[in-house]
């Protein structure tokens, strides 16, 4: 697991397999998180956070933005942003770094970015949209995608979805990923705005009828792999965000049920042994233990020692002297407990 930022991409064709992929989630896929779902599922497509264009053509550092594990492909770079020549430059940089496609936000609900005309605020701008893919397309060589909702505030109609993704597909974008949620734009926070809206899965599910020549991704509260199934009978594929985090052991069945291959590893204690070398080697690079564990803390959710493992990783990670022994403790505790039960 080298870092390897120059890396070509695995597919650099539209023909990246999107059957299952995991939400881009602020502060939760960073590079660490994404690192350990690879040793869970080598199929899963994963996602970058959010990152602005500011971020990437202003701000002190970019390239830590850009910055992954070459075990981490196929792996996509979100942009939040809505100037089209920003964003054309931002996706001929995502290119250049090695992802394998680059995902415009069109979904985010907070007040921080609705303020920079970024995210969902953008399905009422489908103008500006349309210039933003078609500047990426122009851009770049890798597929370019779009993350949205189904409307804004109280568009109840399934009409509205139906006529910005047909009026999006005249630029040639292909591939649609549709949170079956509206967004509430003004009186919900980011959190609310993934609980309360209903979630309409019948209108993603219609998209696929009436766009049968789109790739539609369906998005929203999904938390099992039956679900997935479900969902993959009237979609292209699925996309599963908090679930994955909280109970990553979810991640391990997917290579072998969704995509009939066979599984990278038969329990929890294989995921954490081949994520420990990753560990120690972040560490010796200065990051802190907490950093990288607090990831991992969903891993024995719902078995015996599942919280005694949090509890002893949340009590002692943060330690700025916390080596990978804390890990390994945590992981005897569960053992021991698994023992005498």
């Amino acid at each position: 697991m080298s870092l390897d930022n120059g890396a070509a991409p695995v597919n650099s064709s539209a023909e990246l397999d999107r059957r299952f992929s995991i939400a881009p989630m602020m502060d939760w896929t960073t590079s660490d998180y994404r690192v350990f779902a690879r040793t869970l599922s080598k199929n899963t497509l994963l996602y970058t956070e959010m990152v602005t264009t500011g971020a990437l053509l202003q701000g002190n550092n970019p390239e830590r933005f850009l910055r992954y594990d070459s075990c981490e492909h196929p792996i996509a770079l979100q942009l939040g942003g809505s100037d089209a020549v920003a964003l054309g430059k931002c996706a001929k940089i995502a290119e250049q770094a090695g992802f394998d496609e680059v995902n415009l936000n069109v979904g985010c609900p907070s007040d921080r970015v609705q303020n920079s005309l970024i995210g969902a605020c953008l399905m009422a701008y489908p103008d500006k949209v349309k210039d933003a893919m078609r500047a990426m397309q122009d851009n770049c060589n890798i597929p370019v995608t779009i993350k949205h909702r189904i409307g804004l505030d109280d568009q109840e109609d399934y009409s509205v979805v139906r006529d910005f993704v047909g009026d999006i597909a005249t630029t040639g974008v292909t591939t649609f990923i549709v949170h079956a949620r509206n967004a509430i734009l003004e009186g919900l926070s980011p959190k609310e705005n993934r609980e309360v809206p209903p979630l309409k899965y019948h209108y993603v599910h219609q998209l696929k009828k009436d766009f049968p020549d789109l790739e539609i991704i369906l998005n929203g509260g999904i938390k099992t792999l039956e679900e997935c199934q479900e969902h993959l009978a009237h979609v292209d594929g699925v996309m599963v965000g908090r679930e994955a985090y909280h109970n990553p052991w979810i991640l391990s069945q997917v290579d072998e049920v969704l995509f009939g291959g066979q599984p990278l590893v038969h329990d929890r204690y294989e995921a954490l042994e081949a994520f420990v070398p990753y560990v120690e080697r972040k560490l010796e690079e200065g990051e802190r233990l907490m950093h990288l564990t607090r990831h991992i803390l969903g891993i024995f959710q719902g078995e015996a020692g599942g919280k005694q493992f949090r509890r002893y990783l949340s009590e002692n990670g943060h330690k700025a002297d916390a080596k990978v022994n804390v890990l390994l403790e945590a992981i005897e505790l569960v053992k021991n407990h698994q023992r005498k039960g």
